[in-house]
């Protein structure tokens, strides 16, 4: 008998969202950065075990919007949680509960569907009393199915996270076949990972206003190489220099570290061109919001 369970992924920014699908499916999909509003579109995680299918949605973390893109992004969230068997509330392990969680647990009350809470970066705090404050503050204001502290860094009670959504799986044919990892099409993989070398290299304001989009991905015939051509767009000329860097150095080192994550993850040689090209304010322009695939 074969099972499955859709389950949505979360919570507000920067709480390890697309480090704990990472963890959960044993490779990564999702780009991790210390940046908030990393992840910009739903992004689709598969993870089948035994006789269970686990589809994860990893969501935009949960804010209140700044532009169209950010408007777009929780609209997102909102498709993210509709319908689905169950969802995962992942949290930081202090603090008092959030402004914006508690507007998206107020949805999660309207969507009636099960909420297991993940209390996320466990390693970070010493003093265990901490983190069953932000339990007790969290399941006073919300009946979750099951409460998890974990560590997607480390990997602790990951296991556990899997099996509390096992007991949400319903009796069902895969919808998936069993070797998939990810429904991202191969373009939009390797303008993420731009993205996020990108993001990880780059200060401030500047990550937040660019984009990647492919412009050629192809093999090369008779060989295990792959060419691939890809455009970094900001909002400013400004950014465009500093993007670059002196003598390209910047640009030279995010391919660098782009293309090993390519080698890695589509497991053949890469030879990768980027260039930077200005698109003044696209975060607030829909038909370039459309273009990226953000939409």
């Amino acid at each position: 008998m074969t099972k499955t369970a859709f389950i949505a992924i979360v919570g507000c920014p920067n709480v390890g969202k697309s480090s704990l699908l990472n963890k959960m499916l044993g490779q990564k999909v999702a780009i991790v950065t210390q940046k908030p509003q990393t992840t910009r579109t739903k992004i689709v995680g598969v993870l089948t075990k035994d006789e269970t299918q686990f589809v994860f949605t990893d969501t935009p973390g949960y804010h209140r919007p700044k532009t169209k893109l950010g408007e777009n992004m929780i609209r997102s969230v909102g498709e993210g949680i509709s319908g689905m068997d169950g969802c995962l509330f992942v949290t930081e392990p202090d603090g008092e509960i959030r402004e914006a969680e508690t507007e998206l647990l107020a949805r999660l009350k309207k969507e009636k569907a099960p909420v297991v809470l993940v209390v996320n970066k466990t390693d970070t705090i010493k003093d265990k009393e901490i983190i069953m404050e932000k339990i007790l503050k969290l399941t006073q204001a919300y009946d979750f199915e099951a409460v998890v502290p974990t560590s997607a860094v480390t990997g602790d009670n990951v296991d556990a996270v899997i099996g509390e959504l096992e007991k949400l799986a319903y009796e069902s044919v895969h919808f998936f076949p069993d070797d998939t990892l990810t429904d991202q099409p191969e373009r939009v993989i390797a303008a993420e990972i731009i993205r996020e070398k990108a993001l990880l290299l780059l200060d401030k304001e500047i990550p937040h206003g660019i984009a990647v989009s492919i412009e050629k991905m192809r093999e090369r015939g008779g060989s295990d190489i792959m060419d691939v051509e890809a455009v970094i767009y900001c909002e400013k000329e400004s950014h465009k220099g500093i993007i670059i860097g002196k003598k390209g150095d910047m640009l030279k080192r995010i391919s660098t570290r782009a293309r090993l994550d390519m080698e890695k993850f589509f497991d053949c040689r890469i030879n990768l061109q980027c260039w930077v090209k200005v698109k003044e304010d696209w975060r607030n322009r829909e038909g370039l919001i459309h273009n990226f695939g953000l939409d």
